[in-house]
Protein backbone atom coordinates (compact mmCIF):
# COMPACT_ATOMS: atom_id res chain seq x y z
CA UNK A 1 0.00 0.00 0.00
CA UNK A 2 2.88 2.33 0.84
CA UNK A 3 4.52 1.51 -2.47
CA UNK A 4 1.32 2.43 -4.25
CA UNK A 5 1.17 5.73 -2.39
CA UNK A 6 4.80 6.46 -3.18
CA UNK A 7 4.19 5.59 -6.82
CA UNK A 8 1.24 7.98 -6.85
CA UNK A 9 3.34 10.82 -5.47
CA UNK A 10 5.97 10.31 -8.14
CA UNK A 11 3.50 10.51 -10.99
CA UNK A 12 3.81 13.70 -12.99
CA UNK A 13 0.74 15.39 -14.44
CA UNK A 14 1.35 16.21 -18.10
CA UNK A 15 -0.06 19.62 -19.11
CA UNK A 16 -2.91 19.18 -21.64
CA UNK A 17 -1.05 21.33 -24.19
CA UNK A 18 1.77 18.78 -24.18
CA UNK A 19 -0.48 15.81 -24.97
CA UNK A 20 -1.22 14.51 -28.46
CA UNK A 21 -4.98 14.88 -29.15
CA UNK A 22 -4.99 11.46 -30.83
CA UNK A 23 -2.98 9.24 -28.47
CA UNK A 24 -3.33 11.48 -25.37
CA UNK A 25 0.34 10.70 -24.64
CA UNK A 26 3.15 13.21 -24.20
CA UNK A 27 4.13 14.76 -27.54
CA UNK A 28 7.50 13.34 -28.54
CA UNK A 29 7.75 14.79 -32.03
CA UNK A 30 5.12 17.56 -32.38
CA UNK A 31 4.13 18.48 -35.93
CA UNK A 32 1.52 20.98 -37.12
CA UNK A 33 -1.01 20.46 -39.93
CA UNK A 34 -2.20 23.13 -42.37
CA UNK A 35 -5.21 23.62 -40.05
CA UNK A 36 -2.90 24.84 -37.30
CA UNK A 37 -3.52 21.81 -35.06
CA UNK A 38 -0.54 19.99 -33.56
CA UNK A 39 -0.17 16.21 -33.15
CA UNK A 40 2.57 13.69 -32.48
CA UNK A 41 4.19 12.72 -35.78
CA UNK A 42 3.64 8.96 -35.39
CA UNK A 43 -0.04 9.42 -34.45
CA UNK A 44 -0.96 11.72 -37.35
CA UNK A 45 0.98 9.53 -39.79
CA UNK A 46 -1.12 6.53 -38.71
CA UNK A 47 -4.28 8.65 -39.03
CA UNK A 48 -3.46 9.68 -42.60
CA UNK A 49 -2.18 6.21 -43.56
CA UNK A 50 -5.55 4.74 -42.56
CA UNK A 51 -7.15 6.68 -45.42
CA UNK A 52 -8.51 9.64 -43.47
CA UNK A 53 -8.08 13.04 -45.12
CA UNK A 54 -9.43 15.35 -42.41
CA UNK A 55 -7.95 17.09 -39.38
CA UNK A 56 -8.81 14.92 -36.31
CA UNK A 57 -9.82 17.93 -34.18
CA UNK A 58 -11.50 20.31 -36.64
CA UNK A 59 -12.58 17.60 -39.11
CA UNK A 60 -11.69 20.02 -41.91
CA UNK A 61 -10.69 18.53 -45.25
CA UNK A 62 -6.91 18.73 -45.57
CA UNK A 63 -6.03 20.51 -48.81
CA UNK A 64 -2.39 19.77 -47.95
CA UNK A 65 -1.62 16.57 -45.96
CA UNK A 66 1.95 17.60 -45.19
CA UNK A 67 3.01 18.90 -41.78
CA UNK A 68 5.86 20.91 -40.31
CA UNK A 69 7.80 20.34 -37.07
CA UNK A 70 6.61 22.50 -34.18
CA UNK A 71 10.00 23.54 -32.77
CA UNK A 72 8.52 26.05 -30.32
CA UNK A 73 6.31 23.46 -28.63
CA UNK A 74 9.14 20.93 -28.62
CA UNK A 75 11.40 23.40 -26.77
CA UNK A 76 8.63 24.13 -24.25
CA UNK A 77 8.20 20.41 -23.60
CA UNK A 78 11.95 19.97 -23.18
CA UNK A 79 12.10 22.84 -20.69
CA UNK A 80 9.21 21.35 -18.74
CA UNK A 81 10.84 17.92 -18.73
CA UNK A 82 14.06 19.39 -17.35
CA UNK A 83 12.07 20.80 -14.42
CA UNK A 84 10.63 17.41 -13.52
CA UNK A 85 13.71 15.35 -14.38
CA UNK A 86 15.43 15.40 -10.96
CA UNK A 87 12.81 13.10 -9.50
CA UNK A 88 12.74 11.10 -12.73
CA UNK A 89 16.51 10.61 -12.63
CA UNK A 90 16.23 8.92 -9.24
CA UNK A 91 13.45 6.71 -10.58
CA UNK A 92 15.57 5.67 -13.56
CA UNK A 93 18.52 4.81 -11.32
CA UNK A 94 16.31 2.54 -9.24
CA UNK A 95 13.93 1.32 -11.93
CA UNK A 96 13.17 -2.36 -11.55
CA UNK A 97 13.69 -4.21 -14.83
CA UNK A 98 10.60 -5.77 -16.47
CA UNK A 99 9.87 -9.37 -15.46
CA UNK A 100 12.63 -9.24 -12.84
CA UNK A 101 11.46 -7.80 -9.56
CA UNK A 102 14.73 -8.70 -7.84
CA UNK A 103 17.07 -6.86 -10.19
CA UNK A 104 17.32 -3.07 -10.09
CA UNK A 105 18.10 -0.94 -13.08
CA UNK A 106 21.42 0.86 -12.59
CA UNK A 107 21.78 3.54 -15.25
CA UNK A 108 25.36 4.46 -14.40
CA UNK A 109 26.58 0.86 -14.52
CA UNK A 110 24.81 0.26 -17.81
CA UNK A 111 26.40 3.38 -19.25
CA UNK A 112 29.88 2.26 -18.15
CA UNK A 113 29.30 -1.17 -19.69
CA UNK A 114 28.24 0.37 -22.99
CA UNK A 115 31.44 2.42 -23.03
CA UNK A 116 33.66 -0.50 -22.04
CA UNK A 117 35.95 -1.89 -24.75
CA UNK A 118 36.19 -5.26 -22.99
CA UNK A 119 32.49 -6.12 -23.21
CA UNK A 120 31.51 -8.02 -26.41
CA UNK A 121 29.14 -6.36 -28.87
CA UNK A 122 26.49 -9.06 -28.48
CA UNK A 123 26.24 -8.21 -24.77
CA UNK A 124 25.83 -4.55 -25.65
CA UNK A 125 22.95 -5.53 -27.95
CA UNK A 126 21.16 -6.89 -24.87
CA UNK A 127 21.86 -3.61 -23.06
CA UNK A 128 20.25 -1.62 -25.87
CA UNK A 129 17.19 -3.85 -25.72
CA UNK A 130 16.93 -3.01 -22.01
CA UNK A 131 17.25 0.73 -22.68
CA UNK A 132 14.53 0.58 -25.35
CA UNK A 133 12.19 -1.20 -22.93
CA UNK A 134 12.92 1.45 -20.32
CA UNK A 135 12.35 4.31 -22.78
CA UNK A 136 8.98 2.83 -23.78
CA UNK A 137 7.98 1.94 -20.23
CA UNK A 138 8.87 5.36 -18.82
CA UNK A 139 8.35 7.93 -21.59
CA UNK A 140 8.46 10.82 -19.12
CA UNK A 141 11.82 9.61 -17.84
CA UNK A 142 13.66 9.84 -21.16
CA UNK A 143 15.08 13.19 -20.11
CA UNK A 144 16.85 11.39 -17.28
CA UNK A 145 18.40 8.97 -19.77
CA UNK A 146 19.54 11.94 -21.84
CA UNK A 147 21.08 13.57 -18.76
CA UNK A 148 23.03 10.37 -18.12
CA UNK A 149 24.49 10.90 -21.63
CA UNK A 150 23.06 7.71 -23.14
CA UNK A 151 22.22 9.41 -26.43
CA UNK A 152 25.79 10.58 -27.10
CA UNK A 153 27.32 7.24 -26.13
CA UNK A 154 24.88 5.27 -28.30
CA UNK A 155 25.38 7.49 -31.37
CA UNK A 156 29.15 7.37 -30.92
CA UNK A 157 29.04 3.56 -30.84
CA UNK A 158 26.62 3.24 -33.77
CA UNK A 159 28.65 5.45 -36.09
CA UNK A 160 32.01 4.54 -34.61
CA UNK A 161 31.96 0.74 -34.78
CA UNK A 162 33.11 -1.16 -37.85
CA UNK A 163 30.34 -2.82 -39.81
CA UNK A 164 32.82 -5.16 -41.49
CA UNK A 165 33.70 -7.18 -38.40
CA UNK A 166 31.06 -9.28 -36.65
CA UNK A 167 28.69 -8.20 -39.43
CA UNK A 168 25.42 -9.67 -38.13
CA UNK A 169 25.94 -8.56 -34.51
CA UNK A 170 27.22 -5.18 -35.64
CA UNK A 171 24.14 -4.57 -37.78
CA UNK A 172 21.83 -5.68 -34.98
CA UNK A 173 23.57 -3.25 -32.63
CA UNK A 174 23.24 -0.42 -35.17
CA UNK A 175 19.56 -1.26 -35.70
CA UNK A 176 18.74 -1.16 -31.99
CA UNK A 177 21.03 1.80 -31.37
CA UNK A 178 19.26 3.91 -33.98
CA UNK A 179 15.81 2.92 -32.69
CA UNK A 180 16.94 3.89 -29.19
CA UNK A 181 18.44 7.18 -30.40
CA UNK A 182 15.22 8.14 -32.20
CA UNK A 183 13.28 7.56 -28.97
CA UNK A 184 15.62 9.83 -27.04
CA UNK A 185 16.28 12.59 -29.60
CA UNK A 186 12.91 14.33 -29.07
CA UNK A 187 14.03 14.87 -25.46
CA UNK A 188 17.61 15.91 -26.21
CA UNK A 189 17.25 17.88 -29.42
CA UNK A 190 19.42 17.15 -32.45
CA UNK A 191 22.66 18.55 -31.04
CA UNK A 192 24.11 15.05 -30.37
CA UNK A 193 23.98 14.37 -34.13
CA UNK A 194 26.44 17.19 -34.76
CA UNK A 195 29.30 14.89 -33.78
CA UNK A 196 29.15 13.50 -37.32
CA UNK A 197 30.15 16.82 -38.84
CA UNK A 198 33.47 16.84 -37.00
CA UNK A 199 34.56 13.30 -37.87
CA UNK A 200 34.71 12.15 -41.48
CA UNK A 201 34.88 8.50 -40.37
CA UNK A 202 31.42 8.81 -38.83
CA UNK A 203 30.01 10.26 -42.06
CA UNK A 204 31.48 7.25 -43.85
CA UNK A 205 29.85 4.92 -41.30
CA UNK A 206 26.50 6.67 -41.88
CA UNK A 207 26.84 6.00 -45.62
CA UNK A 208 27.95 2.38 -45.14
CA UNK A 209 25.10 1.64 -42.76
CA UNK A 210 22.63 2.99 -45.31
CA UNK A 211 24.13 0.80 -48.05
CA UNK A 212 24.38 -2.44 -46.09
CA UNK A 213 21.76 -2.02 -43.39
CA UNK A 214 18.34 -3.62 -43.00
CA UNK A 215 15.12 -1.81 -43.86
CA UNK A 216 14.84 -0.84 -40.17
CA UNK A 217 18.29 0.79 -40.28
CA UNK A 218 17.47 2.57 -43.54
CA UNK A 219 14.18 3.81 -42.10
CA UNK A 220 15.89 5.11 -38.96
CA UNK A 221 18.61 6.90 -40.95
CA UNK A 222 15.94 8.45 -43.19
CA UNK A 223 14.07 9.67 -40.11
CA UNK A 224 17.30 11.22 -38.81
CA UNK A 225 17.92 13.01 -42.11
CA UNK A 226 14.35 14.30 -42.20
CA UNK A 227 14.66 15.65 -38.65
CA UNK A 228 18.03 17.27 -39.34
CA UNK A 229 16.82 18.93 -42.54
CA UNK A 230 13.85 20.37 -40.63
CA UNK A 231 16.03 21.68 -37.80
CA UNK A 232 16.38 25.39 -37.15
CA UNK A 233 19.95 24.90 -35.88
CA UNK A 234 22.55 26.18 -38.40
CA UNK A 235 25.05 23.54 -37.28
CA UNK A 236 22.58 20.68 -37.71
CA UNK A 237 21.45 21.95 -41.12
CA UNK A 238 25.11 22.24 -42.11
CA UNK A 239 25.58 18.58 -41.21
CA UNK A 240 22.48 17.66 -43.21
CA UNK A 241 23.82 19.63 -46.15
CA UNK A 242 27.10 17.73 -45.85
CA UNK A 243 25.26 14.40 -45.97
CA UNK A 244 23.07 15.66 -48.81
CA UNK A 245 26.08 16.40 -51.00
CA UNK A 246 27.27 12.79 -50.79
CA UNK A 247 26.52 11.20 -54.15
CA UNK A 248 26.97 7.77 -52.61
CA UNK A 249 24.27 8.43 -50.00
CA UNK A 250 21.88 10.21 -52.37
CA UNK A 251 21.95 7.32 -54.84
CA UNK A 252 21.08 4.86 -52.07
CA UNK A 253 18.34 7.17 -50.82
CA UNK A 254 16.81 7.46 -54.28
CA UNK A 255 16.88 3.68 -54.73
CA UNK A 256 15.12 3.23 -51.38
CA UNK A 257 12.20 5.44 -52.45
CA UNK A 258 10.91 2.76 -54.81
CA UNK A 259 12.11 -0.31 -52.92
CA UNK A 260 9.40 -2.61 -51.64
CA UNK A 261 10.28 -2.12 -47.99
CA UNK A 262 9.05 -0.31 -44.89
CA UNK A 263 11.77 2.27 -45.50
CA UNK A 264 10.38 3.58 -48.81
CA UNK A 265 7.94 6.06 -47.26
CA UNK A 266 10.61 7.32 -44.86
CA UNK A 267 13.01 7.74 -47.79
CA UNK A 268 10.44 9.88 -49.62
CA UNK A 269 10.02 12.06 -46.52
CA UNK A 270 13.79 12.41 -46.22
CA UNK A 271 14.13 13.47 -49.86
CA UNK A 272 11.33 16.01 -49.40
CA UNK A 273 13.05 17.45 -46.32
CA UNK A 274 16.41 17.59 -48.10
CA UNK A 275 14.78 19.28 -51.10
CA UNK A 276 14.03 22.24 -48.85
CA UNK A 277 17.78 22.92 -48.63
CA UNK A 278 18.56 25.00 -51.71
CA UNK A 279 22.30 24.34 -51.58
CA UNK A 280 21.94 20.60 -52.29
CA UNK A 281 19.14 20.59 -54.87
CA UNK A 282 21.55 20.45 -57.81
CA UNK A 283 23.33 17.45 -56.27
CA UNK A 284 20.01 15.69 -55.66
CA UNK A 285 18.92 16.15 -59.26
CA UNK A 286 22.33 15.02 -60.50
CA UNK A 287 22.07 11.76 -58.54
CA UNK A 288 18.64 10.87 -59.96
CA UNK A 289 16.15 12.21 -57.42
CA UNK A 290 13.72 13.44 -60.11
CA UNK A 291 13.48 10.05 -61.83
CA UNK A 292 12.95 8.23 -58.52
CA UNK A 293 10.26 10.68 -57.43
CA UNK A 294 8.45 10.46 -60.78
CA UNK A 295 8.38 6.68 -60.49
CA UNK A 296 7.04 7.00 -56.94
CA UNK A 297 4.23 9.30 -58.10
CA UNK A 298 3.21 6.98 -60.94
CA UNK A 299 3.12 3.94 -58.66
CA UNK A 300 1.21 5.62 -55.84
CA UNK A 301 -0.96 8.31 -57.47
CA UNK A 302 -4.11 6.18 -57.51
CA UNK A 303 -3.66 4.69 -54.05
CA UNK A 304 -6.08 6.23 -51.56
CA UNK A 305 -4.22 5.17 -48.44
CA UNK A 306 -0.76 6.47 -49.14
CA UNK A 307 0.84 9.84 -48.66
CA UNK A 308 3.96 8.97 -50.66
CA UNK A 309 2.71 10.43 -53.95
CA UNK A 310 1.85 13.91 -52.56
CA UNK A 311 5.20 14.04 -50.75
CA UNK A 312 7.06 13.03 -53.90
CA UNK A 313 5.15 15.64 -55.88
CA UNK A 314 6.04 18.36 -53.39
CA UNK A 315 9.72 17.35 -53.58
CA UNK A 316 9.62 17.60 -57.38
CA UNK A 317 8.07 21.06 -57.07
CA UNK A 318 11.06 22.18 -54.99
CA UNK A 319 13.66 20.54 -57.22
CA UNK A 320 12.37 22.05 -60.47
CA UNK A 321 13.19 25.47 -59.10
CA UNK A 322 16.61 24.63 -60.52
CA UNK A 323 17.31 24.59 -64.25
CA UNK A 324 18.65 21.03 -64.09
CA UNK A 325 15.50 19.95 -62.25
CA UNK A 326 13.26 21.23 -65.06
CA UNK A 327 15.46 19.54 -67.64
CA UNK A 328 15.35 16.24 -65.74
CA UNK A 329 11.53 16.24 -65.72
CA UNK A 330 11.33 16.99 -69.44
CA UNK A 331 13.94 14.35 -70.24
CA UNK A 332 11.94 11.72 -68.39
CA UNK A 333 9.25 10.38 -70.79
CA UNK A 334 6.84 10.00 -67.86
CA UNK A 335 7.62 13.28 -66.11
CA UNK A 336 4.69 15.38 -67.32
CA UNK A 337 2.41 12.34 -67.28
CA UNK A 338 3.07 11.85 -63.55
CA UNK A 339 2.12 15.45 -62.83
CA UNK A 340 -1.10 15.22 -64.82
CA UNK A 341 -2.09 12.12 -62.82
CA UNK A 342 -1.77 14.13 -59.61
CA UNK A 343 -3.82 17.16 -60.75
CA UNK A 344 -7.12 15.65 -59.65
CA UNK A 345 -7.42 12.83 -57.13
CA UNK A 346 -10.82 11.41 -56.22
CA UNK A 347 -9.84 10.47 -52.63
CA UNK A 348 -8.44 13.88 -51.67
CA UNK A 349 -6.49 16.78 -53.09
CA UNK A 350 -3.15 15.77 -51.60
CA UNK A 351 -0.49 16.70 -54.10
CA UNK A 352 -2.85 18.57 -56.45
CA UNK A 353 -1.44 21.99 -55.67
CA UNK A 354 2.15 20.83 -56.19
CA UNK A 355 1.21 19.08 -59.43
CA UNK A 356 -0.52 22.18 -60.81
CA UNK A 357 2.37 24.40 -59.69
CA UNK A 358 4.88 22.10 -61.40
CA UNK A 359 2.90 22.16 -64.64
CA UNK A 360 2.67 25.96 -64.50
CA UNK A 361 6.45 26.22 -64.12
CA UNK A 362 7.14 23.79 -66.96
CA UNK A 363 4.43 24.93 -69.38
CA UNK A 364 5.36 28.59 -69.03
CA UNK A 365 8.62 28.09 -70.91
CA UNK A 366 8.23 24.82 -72.79
CA UNK A 367 6.03 24.02 -75.76
CA UNK A 368 7.03 20.37 -75.34
CA UNK A 369 5.65 20.38 -71.79
CA UNK A 370 2.35 21.94 -72.89
CA UNK A 371 2.01 19.41 -75.70
CA UNK A 372 2.69 16.44 -73.43
CA UNK A 373 0.32 17.72 -70.77
CA UNK A 374 -2.53 18.08 -73.26
CA UNK A 375 -1.83 14.63 -74.74
CA UNK A 376 -2.04 13.12 -71.26
CA UNK A 377 -5.46 14.65 -70.58
CA UNK A 378 -4.56 17.60 -68.39
CA UNK A 379 -7.51 19.71 -69.61
CA UNK A 380 -10.04 17.19 -68.28
CA UNK A 381 -8.16 16.88 -64.99
CA UNK A 382 -8.00 20.66 -64.48
CA UNK A 383 -11.72 21.08 -65.23
CA UNK A 384 -12.57 18.33 -62.72
CA UNK A 385 -10.35 20.02 -60.17
CA UNK A 386 -12.06 23.40 -60.68
CA UNK A 387 -15.47 21.77 -60.13
CA UNK A 388 -14.34 20.10 -56.90
CA UNK A 389 -14.16 21.46 -53.36
CA UNK A 390 -10.45 22.22 -53.51
CA UNK A 391 -9.03 25.37 -51.94
CA UNK A 392 -9.25 28.77 -53.61
CA UNK A 393 -5.46 28.87 -53.89
CA UNK A 394 -5.41 25.69 -55.97
CA UNK A 395 -8.17 27.03 -58.23
CA UNK A 396 -6.18 30.21 -58.92
CA UNK A 397 -3.18 28.12 -60.00
CA UNK A 398 -5.41 25.83 -62.07
CA UNK A 399 -6.90 28.78 -64.00
CA UNK A 400 -3.39 30.10 -64.66
CA UNK A 401 -2.45 26.68 -66.05
CA UNK A 402 -5.45 26.75 -68.40
CA UNK A 403 -4.32 30.12 -69.76
CA UNK A 404 -0.84 28.78 -70.42
CA UNK A 405 -2.23 25.74 -72.23
CA UNK A 406 -4.16 27.99 -74.65
CA UNK A 407 -0.93 29.46 -76.04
Amino acid sequence: MKEEALEGKMEVEVPPLFRCPISLDLLRDPVTLCTGQTYDRSSIEKWLASGKSTCPITMQKLHDPSFVPNHTLRHLIQDWLHHVSLTDLEMVKNKTAPNSSAREFDGHSLLLNLRSLSIPLDHKVEMLEEIIVLAEDLPLKNTALVQLDFINVILDLVFGSSVNSEMITSMRFAELGLVCALKLLPFSGLEPMNMLANQESKITSFQTLFELGSSVIKKSLCNLMEAMASSSSPETRKLCSLLGKSGRLLRQLNDTINACSEASSSATKAVLALSCLEQIREAMVREGAIDSLIKCVLENAQKCKTSSAPMAMRAIELLIETKTGKEAVLENPNGVKAMVKMVFRVSDHGGSESAVSCLVILCEDSFKARERAICNGVLTQVLLLLQSQCSGRIKIRARLLLKLLRR
